[in-house]
């Protein structure tokens, strides 16, 4: 051997560096990782990646920190440059991410940088190139916000071997997205958002990763891990005094099972891997999963820093602590201890039961069982059989298909008028009204009634039923499942407008009449019902009429701003809207004005508002003759007597289409999106079952 090639010699500073920056920076991802973490230094609260070809093209990071100063741009990429650090005792007690000043003197080496910088005590942005960690030229003034834009351009230009080594830019596009979705986790409430810009892919059309500002863990967990994970989710919450231990996080219960183990671990906010106590935490899930199943756990673990060494690894990826092994049972014992608590409510996948006064038959408990995945055949499709089916398409035949819908006249002599002591109305609407926020104590604890009362197993039902066919108007059929319900419409009405009433507080549209209805007339009318109840003891009928026109429009102004009832001159001249397409009888106004005087406790404005709301509610009810409303500009609401008297009109089979018409496609999904039914509707006739599809098929086999 030559003695010459035994000779020692000084490597060239330029040859040091690069292979220093290799050490630090192996790939994009590694450079993305050290400028997040600089960033999230500088206190910013949005950061935006941008990367071309897996970052090894470009590699733009954009946040809105407090920025660099223009004086501290001429030494920023030189080594061993940093604001965290004055002597070696310091890494003893640094909270910070960087610490070293190696991150972008390592980038400078190996790629093309600049950055674009400025704080909040400056006029403008100084931008700076840099090369081999040495600035190319004095930073130059330009346009820019408070913070720091830094591009990397070029990465492992000058080192070809290095790039080789990638196999693909989506293989580093992925590993980039998996750094910044863990710290996007970890730090909820920042904004993080990657962008692709690889091809002529637009910016929006290019994002990969993105959080919103102010969202919480578990709100992140789910946009980035899916809705399966996010959903499933139990909190880690321990101290261990002993150690100097705080462990929190959130790990997924015995529900969810990946394929592949997702763990998210960050000691002292740093991001780091630990194989221990990844191996530990899957030791402890192998009582919980079925076999092949893996966890989501991310886990923060705070301890003393003089307990943890940082400076371990050249890219901080792995860090050392002092009792190991204790640390990791602590960690392992958390875990354990949360799952166990919430092992007592393992989900099962079966079908609800019904309300209890309705039976629940047994075709329903056959195939809940059904549905119920064992660790085995969770993957298999389950079988079904012929009585276990239920009809989910709403185009098949239903009762309604042999009726038709008559159609309404556009010819204005042709609409049908009321008798001149009854009133009608063309149906003007007029515009919806800017929607106001009520905050009056008594209406927000009449709606807090309503959301408590509401019964989950009903509204489940009327929300995932199936229209069956009207009886009449007011009895339908539906289905929910494999049962046949009989259901009183009349009664779902009355409390649907109740709560419409009340959800729509003072912002109800409103019906104009065509003509003015005199109070007094309907007073009349109205004292002439069997319904009133009226006896000559109590006065003569003309006295209590003048009386309920003095009431009522001494209350003109508080009727029209709540509830959209417009009196004018002691007439009604217009109505509130609370269903689009929806029309009561209006031979039932003149009753609504006798029971708005008698019926409604004007005395307490909690119980003023309720009773008047249940009073317009009835009024609104669903009940022979309804008209639909679905062609405002042509068509007329008119009562059945008008209809007798004036014109012909549809005959009964036609009235018959036109009102089940109305239920159907009107009523119906009205009482599927907003009806939140009391419990008190299981037990009064609501709902009779009148059949279910197992009990059927047993019919049919004993035949």
């Amino acid at each position: 051997m030559d003695a010459r090639q035994t000779v020692i010699r000084r490597l060239d500073e330029k040859v040091v560096n690069r292979i220093a920056a290799g050490e630090v920076i192996q790939r994009p991802a590694n450079a993305v990782k050290e400028l997040l973490e600089n960033s999230l230094d500088a206190g910013a609260t949005s950061i935006t990646v941008s990367i071309k070809f897996g970052g090894l093209k470009l590699l733009q990071i954009l946040d809105n920190g407090h920025g660099i100063h223009k004086d501290d741009l001429e030494i920023v990429c030189e080594r061993f440059t940093t604001s965290k650090l004055k002597e070696f005792d310091d890494l003893k007690a640094i909270s910070t991410f960087g610490f070293r000043g190696e991150a972008l003197a390592s980038i400078s080496h190996v790629a093309h940088l600049s950055i674009v910088s400025r704080t909040p005590n400056t006029q403008c942005s100084y931008k700076a190139s840099y090369l081999d960690g040495r600035l190319k030229e004095k930073p130059k003034p330009t346009a820019g916000n408070v913070g720091t834009q830094i591009t990397v351009e070029d990465l492992f230009y000058n080192v070809p071997t290095r790039q080789k080594v990638f196999k693909s830019p989506s293989e580093e596009h992925q590993k980039i997205a998996n750094v910044i979705t863990r710290y996007a986790v970890h730090n909820s409430g920042i904004s993080f958002t990657l962008r692709k810009l690889d091809g002529e892919a637009a910016l929006s059309k290019g994002v990969s990763v993105k959080t919103q500002a102010g969202a919480t863990c578990i709100e992140n967990i789910a946009s980035l891990f899916g809705r399966s994970v996010g959903g499933e989710l139990i909190e880690v919450l321990q101290e261990d005094k002993p150690f100097k231990l705080k462990i929190n996080g959130y790990v997924s219960n015995a529900n969810c099972s990946m394929k592949k183990m997702v763990f998210l671990l960050f000691i002292n906010n740093r991001l780091v891997e630990c194989s221990g106590l990844r191996q530990a935490l899957n030791a402890v899930y192998q009582a919980y999963l079925p076999k092949g199943g893996h966890p989501f756990v991310y886990l923060s673990l705070k301890m003393d820093t003089n307990n943890l060494d940082v400076n371990v690894h050249p890219t901080k990826h792995e860090v050392r602590f002092l009792h190991e092994e204790a640390v990791i049972e602590s960690v392992q014992t958390a875990v354990d201890a949360a799952l166990l608590k919430c092992d007592s409510s393992r989900k099962f996948y079966t079908q609800k039961l019904i309300p209890t006064s309705l039976k629940v038959s047994s075709d329903e408990k056959s195939s809940s069982k059904d549905k119920q995945p064992t660790q085995n055949n969770a993957d298999k499709p389950t079988k079904k059989y012929d009585h276990q089916l239920v009809r989910t398409d709403s185009k098949l035949q239903k009762l309604d298909s042999f009726l038709q819908r008559p159609q309404t006249s556009t010819d204005p002599k042709s609409l049908k008028k009321l008798p001149p002591k009854r009133t009608n109305t063309d149906e003007t609407v007029t515009n919806f009204p800017k929607r106001r926020q009520i905050r009056l104590t008594s209406v927000l604890e009449l709606q807090e009634s309503v959301e408590s009362s509401k019964d989950d197993d009903i509204t489940k039902l009327l929300h995932d039923h199936t229209f069956v066919g009207c009886v009449d108007a007011e009895l339908a059929l539906i289905q929910h499942s494999t049962n046949l319900y009989l259901v009183n419409t009349a009664k779902l009405t009355q409390e649907l407008f109740y709560q419409i009433m009340l959800r729509d507080f003072g912002n109800f549209a409103m019906f104009q009449l065509s003509e003015p209805a005199s109070i007094f007339e309907l007073a009349m009318l109205g004292l002439e019902l069997k319904e009133s109840g009226w006896s000559p003891a109590d006065g003569s009928k003309e006295n209590l009429a003048k009386y309920i026109v003095t009431f009522l429009s001494g209350k003109a102004n508080m009727l029209k701003d709540y509830f959209c009832l417009d009196i004018v001159d002691e007439n009604i001249v217009g109505i509130p809207l609370l269903l689009k397409n929806y029309s009561p009888e209006l031979e039932r106004l003149p009753l609504l004005v006798l029971r708005l005087s008698t019926e409604v406790n004007w005395e307490s404005e909690k119980a003023c508002f309720d009773t008047f709301c249940r009073e317009m509610a009835r009024f609104y009810t669903v009940r022979r003759g309804i008209t639909d409303s679905s062609e405002p500009e042509e068509a007329s609401i008119a009562s059945s007597e008008s209809s007798k008297t004036d014109s012909p009109g549809p005959d009964e089979n036609g009235k018959a289409a036109s009102c089940n018409w109305t239920i159907e496609h009107v009523v119906y999904p009205a009482i599927r999106s907003y009806l939140k039914p009391g419990s008190n509707a299981k037990d009064d006739g609501t709902f009779i079952q009148l059949a279910n599809l197992t009990d059927l098929y047993k019919v049919f086999e004993r035949c």
